[in-house]
């Protein structure tokens, strides 16, 4: 097997993962696509800003919280209304939105 070498390691491993997460992340919701993403860049971000593992995890906590919020809110199909309370519920859209 011919395997391609890059400089930071097995270039073939790391296309092979790239197309394992872009993958499973096909089949997933709005929400579900949301909380990954976000996820992954809060730890990203949260342990490059305070350089240690608790900062990543937290990070990551935060970012996967706000990442499914707006993902859940892009749900195709899904409208917001309110009822005569003020509540907010979210319910199919009529046709043709």
């Amino acid at each position: 097997m011919l395997i391609f070498k890059s400089k930071g390691g097995n270039l073939v491993r790391k296309i092979l993962l790239a197309l394992t997460a872009v993958v499973a992340l096909a089949g997933c919701t709005q929400t579900e696509k949301g909380a990954v993403i976000g996820g992954a860049t809060g730890a990203v971000i949260g342990g490059a800003v305070s350089g240690d593992v608790e900062g990543a995890l937290v990070g990551g906590a935060v970012g996967a919280v706000a990442g499914a919020l707006i993902g859940r809110a892009n749900e195709p199909g899904q409208c917001y209304y309110r009822d005569r309370s003020g509540r907010r519920y979210i319910a199919r859209c009529p046709a043709g939105y």
